[in-house]
């Protein structure tokens, strides 16, 4: 198919059923004009807070319910936004839905401030009187070590009118990105014009054509250089609304200010870039390999994907990559896998891409209704691991709902690529055991090679530049689009070694990465690849106490700090065992592979 679908043309079976969440547009209409009204208590609850233990515990319980109403209003109005990001009626209940959580914000604004001012003693005493506010106890405890980096109360409120303008460069980069930007045709290598698409672009990468490759590459890159300066002051814009809350908050630089929330501590973040740029040999070594087995001359950017064993590439259609991530997933338990085929069934998942439908793929959803899952599935052994790793997302959040109330159900992202990341690591171990095709073995070993390439090394490569960019703005360098090109160029070059001629178009490659709107996000793809690959060895191995604590860990939530959740698989990631481990594991698999 040369063109895509519009959204009205897709199978009902193939889409989330949105209905579960809001039956009409017109009862989340009601909802949201509820908790537009519900606002106006927060003037009131605030009155006799900071003397009555009873009424604090009225306001946080308040607080807690009127939040989890927003988030429900705000995720049905982005998802049906997501479905379509061209129609108009979405666009608007979404950017509605995002200005009531900035009024939200900003009546509720006072609390933090007010249980800082109060301080230990004093909600000490509280508890001691009102034993309700015990719930909190944790909540407390995560204000209480910030409170060097809360404001008073006007300016917490001031400073929560800004959140709606900060998110503009986001907005506008997810525009320009999804429903704006046209890609040209190309030829498919069988003589058929087919339009690159974001869905469409790593299926081209994975073309045994070379032309193909090469066109696709050059297509769209040719593209984000042509808005350069456009996507430069876009994530320049992104970086300078960091800085401000950065400096605002007082925190000594960007990372600290985005790791404090989930109190990680930045040498996590700094020892990552140091062990990869140890390691990078490993990395060198395998991108000498792929030139070698590929009979190249010269290996460019666009060779990087396709498969080096690609007569096992086999096509899969949805239907066989459900039965497949079912039986790689079997190590988890029968519970688990009863919940893989509910979300299958039950109207979780968005399958297939459409026109102007959000690219890539993600697990969402809200607190009192099953996670969703939204995918662009392309028929090939990508796309299994994807609904595989998007999978692991959902049911995580599945679990800590339904194990955790709503304030500590909500899991860090730090955590967030654990699950999803050892469900890919049990399925690909699961595909290579059982493989008696010595062909389809190497595939198999060379797609975990390439999981650790593009999540483990690439992902710090991503969060070096986030690093480089977020500090130059905070020594007053100005972000242009050349010295960024220039940036992110010479990372590559350092990453790939000598193996790979670097081109100029991926010096671009920055200008579409979504993730950089949520500054320092994706340094946790690397972190949580290395402890999947720890938690997944373990289990495999049958290790019960791992297994059995990766099941506590999926039901905990948020309620425990990061460090803390990961400690009750076996992995600490303050130390470098798991990010060894995890290399040892590539190691053996280079050697593997090239034997």
């Amino acid at each position: 198919m040369n063109k895509l679908p519009k959204r009205e043309q897709a199978k009902e079976e193939y889409c989330w059923n949105m209905k579960d969440m809001y039956a009409t547009d017109d009862e989340w209409e009601r909802h949201y004009a509820e908790v537009e009204k519900k606002l106006a208590e927060y003037g009131v609850l605030k009155e006799g807070a900071e003397q009555d233990a009873g009424a604090l515990l009225r306001l946080l319980d308040f607080n807690a319910s009127t939040e989890e109403a927003a988030e429900k209003i705000y995720v049905y109005a982005n998802q049906k936004c997501h479905e379509d990001m061209a129609v108009a009626l979405y666009q608007d209940m979404s950017q509605r839905a995002s200005s009531l959580l900035v009024k939200l914000e900003y009546e509720s604004a006072y609390i933090r401030p007010l249980i800082m001012g109060l301080g230990r003693k004093k909600i000490d005493e509280f508890i001691g009187r009102e034993k309700g506010l015990g719930f909190y106890e944790r909540y407390f405890d995560n204000i209480i070590r910030k409170s060097e980096h809360i404001l008073d109360g006007s300016a917490e409120a001031l400073l929560a009118r800004t959140s709606d303008i900060a998110q503009a460069p986001s907005d506008i980069f997810a525009m320009f990105n999804n429903a704006d930007v046209k890609f040209p045709e190309i030829d498919d290598g069988k003589g058929n014009k087919v339009q690159i698409t974001n869905g469409r672009y790593t299926t081209f990468l994975q073309s045994p054509v070379r032309s193909v490759r090469k066109a696709a590459f050059e297509g769209l890159y040719g593209v984000y250089e042509a808005h350069k300066n456009m996507l430069a002051a876009t994530y320049r814009g992104n970086v300078k609304q960091h800085l401000f809350y950065t400096k605002v908050r007082n925190y000594e630089s960007a990372e600290a200010y985005s790791l404090d929330d989930a109190n990680i501590p930045v040498s996590v973040y700094d020892s990552l870039i140091h062990a990869v740029r140890k390691h990078l040999p490993l990395m060198h070594r395998y991108a000498a390999i792929r030139k070698r087995m590929l009979g190249l001359d010269e290996m460019h950017m666009y060779d990087l994907y396709v498969p080096l064993v690609p007569d096992a590439d086999k096509k899969i259609s949805y239907e066989e990559a459900k039965k497949l991530v079912l039986a790689g997933l079997k190590p988890l338990g029968e519970e688990y896998l009863g919940l893989l085929k509910k979300g299958f069934d039950g109207g979780w998942i968005d399958v297939y891409e459409n026109e102007g439908k959000r690219s890539g793929a993600y697990s969402w959803g809200c607190y009192g209704v099953h996670p969703y899952v939204l995918l662009n599935h392309q028929d090939n052994l990508n796309s299994v691991f994807t609904l595989a790793h998007e999978m692991g997302h959902a049911l995580h959040s599945y679990y800590s709902d339904r194990n955790q109330p709503y304030i500590y159900a909500g899991y860090k992202i730090f955590v967030a690529e654990v699950a999803s990341t050892c469900n890919e690591s049990l399925l690909v171990n699961y595909l290579i055991d059982n493989s008696t095709d010595r062909k389809e073995k190497m595939y198999l070993i060379n797609y975990f090679l390439e999981q650790f390439r593009t999540t483990f090394f690439r992902q710090t490569m991503f969060a070096e530049f986030e690093r480089i960019t977020h500090r130059m703005a905070a020594d007053g360098e100005t972000l242009t689009a050349e010295n960024m090109c220039d940036i992110y160029k010479k990372l590559n070059e350092e990453y790939f070694g000598e193996a790979v001629y670097v081109d100029e178009e991926i010096a671009m490659e920055w200008a579409r990465i979504p993730h950089f709107y949520t500054p320092f996000y994706v340094y946790q793809y690397a972190t949580g690849f290395a402890a999947a690959v720890s938690i997944s060895s373990a289990i495999l191995s049958g290790d019960a106490g791992v297994l059995e604590g990766y099941r506590s860990f999926l039901k905990s939530g948020g309620s425990m700090d990061p460090i803390d959740l990961l400690k009750l698989c076996g992995v600490d990631m303050t130390e470098s065992g798991a990010v060894d481990r995890c290399m040892e594991t590539f190691e053996r698999l280079l050697d593997e592979f090239e034997r």
